[in-house]
């Protein structure tokens, strides 16, 4: 080992062992925070930047906005020692919500990576929004991570949000574990909250714990595995030691004879319940445990419950306060029990690239003195800096300059992270979200080949889309209005702005109005453009100018409709000439995101067309998708049939494309255009005396009432309201309430708008 290279370890060493008291605070006027995540017996710099895959858990917060998401983790920071100060989000001084417009509203906007170690093992922990604006921070975060810890307002159980979010954590597969927050709230109610977990997720929720207390009284919780008291003891109505320490210890029965009988009644509950999902765990309580089911090793049922969480046959429900300090630290455990590490979660794909390097960039941030900073998941290899990288998406190649550890707004550099690890990555000027990295092209072309060796044969797989991870699902947008410079001068300044912002956030979109030359902004909801103005404003020094919000509709046809074109045009000494005839119809379903079903070929026309010509052809399509005939909105629900190309020798691709896009447009208006418009799910909780006023409000908006549940001593309203009608209605609800009621939204679907609200819009909008 060279004498650099041992220096440079030590000083790396150095720096983990001091913590990071030497970065800077970016918190102005808040105290300063102090960082000490490494105890002082770390023996091996390797052990601590790279541990054994099976230490690691990769691992979401998720829940509706104001669950506690971000309070549970900075408790984890703080009990874990990477902080010596419990952040507050009121006060402004989290670690995980570091943005000016996070601090400033109390909400995460953006998913902050921070990595912390407890009880040996490493955790990469995302902390993700739970506002509806930003369900892409949630989507991308959730589709690297291997478990995640679902966040439960215990007074309120499951949210509009919470239902979003738990979909996406399904459609990964993802195991969880559950935390019913806020048992201190006088309205705090555990049997709701596990009764709305199993209605409206669908969950087996799994019940290890029973709080001691309730509401004001609400000191500690009981361990139904190990029927351990643990309580957080207060001293003159102050947690000693911020709730560091805690009692644990055997519930006596002569002293507590109720709280006995809850636990043996729980206990009996979760043995059973685990017994009926768990095949092995039943066999074990039948065979060796018959005459007395409580006797079963404490170890035996852990063992059982994690089988099922990793099954995702049952979820893990634990309690406690993060406010209060109380039920973080058996959370902690709870994670590292019963959630996933990386090597036990299965990736066929990986598997083709053994021990060479794959990864997966998740996230893009731009940082004025590193540039782009680009976060990947590493699924196999090694990663270090200063090596070239291949991007197969892209079909480049990209030298790394420096690799670094996350923490939020802060990181550490290292000299190369393995699989399992979150890594951050400098010097990646052209990756974007969604990426696959590997070590080379030549490695990429190996896993093809062993990909196809294992298909068998049977079918011939193209290196280029079949060695490639799945990437992140964009949502499309539902706003969008024009943005402009104070002046013409700084126009070169905003688009630069725009790009960058669109980089680190895929779900922001923006477009050129072909008629005006107006710079369109399309973003996910009100408030997503609304920090977006913000940031360029802040970040960027531009004091932008945002035109009216405006609802991003979608279009459709009613009937079928075929239709004929040719170009014929000569450009220079070549001559082009294409022939389409094409048929449109309404697809059997339309989706929620806006998008096409993809167009066909009838058997004769595919023959004829080489598959150039046939990309061609798609391109064509998919361009006339973009604005449909009535409005010049995305069309959606459309299947296209190409029945005829004739194209002359020497016809280029891009006149085919032209030629198709201009017979689609003629066939969508002979098939009759439909509006659609975005309707949300809305949930409102209200006093009841005012629930009379919020639904005489929402029948003038066009909304419809799906259900009113009660909820404690509120009224819960569930209905669907076009998105058009809702615009700015929380100020309203707060108006009609006195303040004495909440609502929160998400997207529902497009739905067809009728007639005569289709035609105040299209005479509004200047359409024919």
């Amino acid at each position: 080992m060279s004498v650099m290279t041992t220096s440079r370890m030590i000083w790396e060493r150095h720096l983990f062992t001091l913590g990071l008291h030497c970065f800077r605070c970016r918190m102005g006027h808040h105290m300063k925070r102090h960082y000490s995540f490494l105890p002082d017996d770390v023996k091996s710099l390797r052990a601590v930047v790279n541990p054994d895959i099976s230490k690691i858990r990769n691992i979401g917060i998720m829940a509706h906005i104001d669950a506690g998401k971000t309070t549970t983790t900075e408790r984890m920071l703080y009990y874990s020692g990477y902080t010596r100060a419990l952040g507050d989000v009121d006060d402004g001084d989290t670690v995980t919500d570091f943005m000016a417009q996070e601090r400033e509203r109390g909400i995460t906007i953006q998913s902050a990576a921070v990595t912390f170690d407890w009880k040996s093992h490493r955790i990469n922990l995302i902390d993700t929004p739970g506002h509806v604006d930003f369900t892409l921070e949630v989507e991308r975060a959730l589709r690297v991570l291997d478990g995640a810890v679902a966040v439960f307002d215990a007074s309120a159980g499951v949210e509009a949000q919470t239902l979003t979010v738990w979909r996406q954590a399904e459609k990964h597969h993802i195991p969880c574990v559950c935390f019913l927050n806020k048992m201190d709230k006088p309205t705090a109610n555990l049997r709701f909250s596990i009764d709305s977990i199993k209605q409206k997720l669908k969950a087996n929720p799994v019940l290890l714990q029973i709080p001691i207390g309730s509401g004001r009284d609400f000191t500690g919780v009981v361990d139904l595995i190990t029927k351990q008291k643990l309580t957080w003891k207060l001293k003159s109505s102050v947690l000693v030691d911020d709730g560091r320490k805690f009692a644990t210890e055997s519930v006596n029965g002569y002293d507590e004879p109720g709280l006995m009988k809850d636990i043996s009644e729980a206990r009996a509950a979760l043995l059973e319940q685990v017994a009926d999902l768990d095949d092995e765990f039943a066999e074990l309580l039948l065979n060796d445990f018959s005459d007395n089911f409580d006797a079963v090793p404490s170890a035996k049922v852990q063992e059982a419950v994690r089988r099922l969480t990793l099954a995702r046959k049952g979820v893990p429900v634990l309690c406690g306060s993060s406010l209060k300090n109380k039920g973080v630290q058996p959370l902690l455990d709870a994670i590292i029990d019963y959630l996933p590490a990386p090597n036990e979660r299965l990736h066929d794909l990986v598997r083709w690239y053994k021990d060479d390097l794959c990864a997966l960039a998740f996230k893009v941030v731009h940082e004025k003195q590193r540039g782009p900073v680009v976060f990947l998941r590493i699924y196999s290899g090694t990663l270090k800096p200063q090596t070239a990288v291949h991007n197969i998406n892209r079909n480049s190649t990209e030298r790394m300059t420096r690799l670094l550890v996350p923490f939020a707004d802060q990181h550490v550099e290292v000299a190369s992270m393995t699989a399992g690890n979150i890594a951050m990555t400098v010097g990646l000027k052209q990756t974007v979200t969604g990426d696959t990295i590997v070590s080379s092209k030549a490695s990429a072309a190996a896993a093809a080949r062993r990909a196809q060796t294992e298909a068998g044969g049977l079918k011939k797989l193209k290196e280029q889309r079949d060695v490639i991870l799945s990437g992140v699902e964009v949502p499309e947008p539902v706003f969008f209005c024009t943005i402009e410079p104070p002046t013409m001068a700084k126009q070169a300044d905003l688009e630069n702005a725009l790009h960058c912002l669109q980089r680190e956030d895929p779900s922001l979109k923006v477009r050129i109005d072909p008629d005006s030359g107006q710079t369109i902004l399309c973003g996910m909801g009100e408030l997503h453009i609304e920090i977006i103005h913000d940031r360029i404003r802040r970040e960027y020094r531009i004091e932008t100018h945002l035109g009216p919000l405006q609802v991003a509709y979608r279009e459709t046809v009613l009937h079928e409709a075929s239709a004929e074109d040719t170009l014929d045009r000569t450009i220079g000494e070549r001559r082009h000439v294409v022939t389409v005839k094409l048929e449109v119809k309404p697809a059997d379903t339309s989706s929620a995101d806006g998008s096409c079903d993809s167009s066909t070929f009838a058997e004769k026309a595919a023959e004829q067309l080489s598959e150039e010509m046939k990309e061609a052809v798609r391109n064509g399509v998919q361009s006339s998708y973009l604005q449909g005939p009535l409005l010049a909105y995305p069309v959606q629900g459309v299947t296209t049939l190409i029945q005829s190309v004739r194209v002359e020798p020497g016809t280029s691709p891009a006149m085919v494309s032209a030629c198709v896009s201009r017979c689609m447009l003629k066939a969508l208006k002979l098939a009759g255009g439909q509006l659609l418009e975005p309707v949300m799910s809305l949930e409102v909780t209200v006093r009841e005396e005012y629930l009379s006023s919020v639904l005489g409000d929402l029948a003038q908006r066009r909304g419809t009432v799906r259900d009113i549940q009660s909820r404690h001593d509120d009224k819960v309203l569930l209905a669907t309201v076009p998105l058009a009608e809702i615009m700015g209605y929380s100020t309203v609800l707060r108006s009609l309430t006195s303040g004495n009621a909440t609502c929160s939204l998400e997207l529902d679907t497009y739905e067809a708008m009728n007639p005569q609200d289709q035609n105040m819009l299209l005479k509004k909008m200047g359409g024919f």
